[in-house]
């Protein structure tokens, strides 16, 4: 059965973009990092995705068949899917899915099989996903950079708390430190 996994990357002080919405630091290795057995790997077990909206919009839409290192099933959790329809290839879909994150995560999950559903999105789905105890695993590439402010991962006031991790897997890549956890609801 497909696990449900969400990952991002963060500093050291728990932020995923700096006070200008960018998060160029948190990936300076980002060239080296791509041919490496962790996103070989990474790639391998995914079998669909997940994704946010403002994510997909943050690509090229028709630049993904082909060139986008997940070549399986999207699913973009969306309120309004877009006036055109991106370009798809025989292994890359696009379904846009406006009924929620349950709705998304269970289409994906049908459509991966025995392979994962990668969750590539930003904080809001992230959170959402958390707190619906949709998620199976938690990975956080830690990288050795301070930002000093911005958008974080964990809200101080996010509804967490009930949230139960277990160390799982630490992975030094590179300059990252990759942390795994499994979560329990």
């Amino acid at each position: 059965m497909a696990r449900v996994i969400f990952g991002m990357t963060v500093s050291v002080d728990g932020y995923v973009a700096d006070a200008d919405g960018s998060a160029a630091a948190l990936y300076p290795d980002l060239a080296e990092l791509r041919p490496t057995h962790y996103m070989t790997e990474m790639v391998d077990e995914t079998g669909a995705v997940v994704m946010g909206r403002r994510t997909f919009e943050m690509g090229d839409p028709d630049g993904f068949a082909g060139t986008y290192e997940f070549q399986v099933p999207i699913f973009v959790v969306t309120h309004q899917p877009p006036a055109t329809h991106p370009r798809e290839s025989d292994r890359l879909t696009f379904t846009f899915v406006t009924d929620g994150v349950e709705a998304a995560v269970t289409a994906a999950k049908a459509a991966a099989g025995d392979r994962d559903v990668t969750v590539v999105g930003g904080v809001d789905l992230g959170h959402q996903l958390l707190t619906r105890g949709l998620v199976d695993e938690l990975r956080l590439d830690l990288m050795p950079v301070l930002l000093g402010g911005g958008r974080r991962l964990f809200d101080p006031d996010a509804d967490l708390a009930a949230l139960g991790l277990r160390k799982e897997r630490v992975l030094e890549v590179g300059m990252r430190t990759s942390l795994r956890f499994s979560v329990s609801k």
